[in-house]
């Protein structure tokens, strides 16, 4: 008899990132995963509990490509590096989107304030964004991923105008960032 075909555990979480790429993340399950793998259920068990810690381990690859893509811009401005990788974000992996911003669901909520916490992080690093304390950057933080949420949304679910192109988005992202703090520094000031 051959011996079972072994799975990592970042193969079989890749294996159910696919799947909750183009079906969503409550269409993983382990009968899924297996198949996909040409496996039968028995590595997926071996490496996760059940279908939920799999889909939370799904969920931590989601946060940790969307910090990537974050990084990954670099350019020195914090809300555009923020909106363009959201709205790539959006326009890579839709589905996800609609899954993670538009439906309730446990997987995202654990990362929450740690991604607050990174970003403002982040923010401290941009010399338009001197001088506000903690306190303030997670409100002006708060403001623009409501407004890039919004956004997002609209990218994610092809409600944009066709001509609308990226550059587009971003000149108009930038704009509301330049608000928000330009807002935020008067006030600050009375």
């Amino acid at each position: 008899m051959p011996p079972k075909t072994k799975f990592t555990k970042e193969q079989i979480i890749n294996a159910a990132f696919e799947i909750a790429k183009s079906e969503g993340i409550d269409s993983i399950t382990i009968r899924k995963v297996a198949d996909r793998l040409g496996s039968s259920i028995a590595p997926i068990y071996v490496n996760f509990n059940d279908v939920d810690e799999l889909k939370q381990a799904v969920a931590n690859k989601v946060v940790q490509l969307s910090q990537h893509m974050i990084y990954e811009e670099n350019s020195g401005n914090t809300f555009r590096d923020i909106g363009v990788a959201s709205l790539r974000f959006a326009q890579e992996y839709p589905v996800l989107i609609r899954d993670f911003v538009m439906k309730p669901n446990d997987y995202f909520q654990n990362h929450e304030k740690e991604m607050g916490s990174d970003l403002v992080e982040h923010m401290k690093k941009d010399a338009t964004l001197e001088g506000f304390t903690d306190d303030e950057l997670m409100t002006i933080l708060f403001k623009m991923r409501a407004f890039q949420m919004g956004l997002t949304i609209m990218v994610a679910n092809g409600l944009l105008p066709k001509e609308f192109d990226l550059d587009n988005m971003i000149k108009i992202s930038d704009d509301v960032a330049e608000d928000v703090m330009i807002a935020t520094r008067v006030r600050k000031e009375k």
